[in-house]
């Protein structure tokens, strides 16, 4: 092994905002005091109850992915297991998301493509 994963960093336009995005999805704490970092108007973070770090970190120029466009590729994304997709859609939807991709009428529906609210993909995923 050469290096441990320390963080997930996502370029956005509001970092504080979307850790807070993240925090109602996932749980845990915004810009806990962690001395591997500063946060500040440029960087946040959220420390996630599993012990992952995902990071947010400002870009001026910050153009997001457009998901399915090849011209603007997702780049990376999320998974989330969730027990409910429906449910999970619900919460989402509420704290900021936007759905890309219901898969309406998909067999199984077994997950669903959304947009963080600075444009990045993640999927709920049924557990099991």
């Amino acid at each position: 092994m050469i290096a441990e994963l320390q963080c997930v960093v996502l370029d956005c336009p509001e970092p504080l905002r979307l850790a807070e995005f993240y925090r109602e999805v996932l749980g845990g704490t915004v810009n806990r005091p962690d001395p591997r970092w500063t946060v500040d108007e440029h960087w946040a973070t959220l420390h996630v109850p599993s012990g992952q770090v995902l990071a947010f970190q400002r870009v001026a120029e910050h153009r997001p992915p457009r998901w399915p466009d090849p011209a603007r590729p997702q780049q990376f994304h999320l998974d989330f297991a969730v027990p409910d997709l429906d449910r999970a859609q619900e919460q989402v939807l509420a704290v900021g998301a936007t759905l890309l991709d219901a898969r309406t009428g998909a067999v199984p529906d077994d997950w669903r493509v959304y947009a963080d609210p600075a444009g990045h993909p993640f999927c709920l995923v049924r557990e099991g």
